[in-house]
């Protein structure tokens, strides 16, 4: 979950016009031996071949012909069909696939054996639209970056030792705490003594209101992160005390369509001691070995403890010097 990106590899281009914000991502490699989770064996050189020379182009020369893919609405509709954002995004992928489809199909530039090629591709691989939800989640939260006097989580993250956020009212300044176990259920073969530290940036869809802050759209994704069904629903539902708003796009069907919680923020976290949400996967403590399971994770209390802290003082010395 550490992978990195080279020249070569296509990525996705998210902007949100709105707020003048850009995100990138790369193509969803599927699950397995992948280079994300530190993978570097032949098939992960000859798949990543693959998707640099008839992937990437195929989808590149679609969206050509189709236009932008609203993320928005689509994320809308992948959350009232029963994804999170995070880890299911069986909708989502199947959404894309409809979009696209079509437009692959009509290329008369692709031989018929590529295009199948590409929708085999894409139909077997369920976590593909993650990689659309991430950089749509940054490009969200990007707009208030660097927002003056805002108590605002802009940004979670976490790289296996340390967890760390920002605010937006400190700017691109880190405050971290030790990376957190991950509470799961293990692949077949795989245990608790296998698995990395809490790791990886996709933690940004739950920073934008999504992921397992929205996991009551998507009861099943217990079965793969461990739990009940109401365990979906109460976590959600806790995190209405921890953030500012209500999502105006999505909505939570078994909520009453109330919107997903977003903007958190460290005032309400620290005086309530609720701590966000987290599902993701779990990623082996030896590299190239990839994903052994899935669960939950908490993020350290101390971090978000020490930017608040610091808040304080930034604001306390900015009151002054305006008096």
């Amino acid at each position: 979950m550490a992978g990195i990106v080279t020249a070569s590899m296509p990525v996705w281009e998210v902007v949100n016009e709105a707020a003048g914000t850009t995100a990138f991502c790369t193509l969803n490699e599927g699950l397995g031996k992948v280079l994300r989770y530190g993978a570097y064996a032949p098939e992960v050189i000859e798949r990543l071949r693959w998707m640099r020379d008839v992937l990437g182009p195929a989808l590149a020369a679609a969206l050509e012909r189709h236009g932008p893919l609203d993320l928005r609405s689509l994320i809308a509709q992948a959350l009232q069909m029963g994804d999170e954002g995070h880890n299911r995004n069986r909708a989502g992928t199947s959404l894309v696939i409809r979009e696209l489809a079509p437009f692959l199909v009509e290329d008369e530039s692709l031989p018929r054996a590529r295009v199948a090629e590409v929708l085999r591709f894409l139909h077997g691989n369920d976590h593909f639209f993650l990689n659309l939800t991430m950089p749509a989640a940054k490009s969200a939260v990007a707009a208030i970056a660097d927002l003056p006097w805002s108590s605002v989580v802009s940004v979670m993250a976490r790289n296996g030792v340390e967890f760390g956020i920002r605010l937006a009212g400190l700017g691109p300044r880190w405050f971290v705490g030790e990376a957190s176990v991950v509470e799961g259920l293990y692949l077949p073969g795989f245990k608790a003594e296998d698995a990395a530290r809490d790791i990886g940036d996709s933690v940004i869809t739950e920073t934008s209101g999504i992921g397992g802050f929205a996991m009551a759209a998507a009861p099943a994704i217990v079965q793969f992160v461990g739990g009940r069904a109401s365990d979906a629903l109460r976590l959600t539902q806790r995190m209405y005390a921890i953030t500012l708003a209500e999502s105006e796009a999505y909505k939570i069907p078994a909520l009453d369509f109330r919107g997903t919680p977003t903007a958190i923020d460290v005032v309400k976290l620290v005086e309530t001691g609720v701590l966000p949400v987290v599902n993701t996967g779990i990623a082996h403590k030896e590299p190239g070995v990839g994903m052994v399971g899935a669960g939950l994770v908490r993020p350290p209390l101390a971090c978000y403890h020490a930017a608040l802290a610091a808040f304080v003082d930034a604001y306390d010395e900015r009151a002054r010097a305006e008096l």
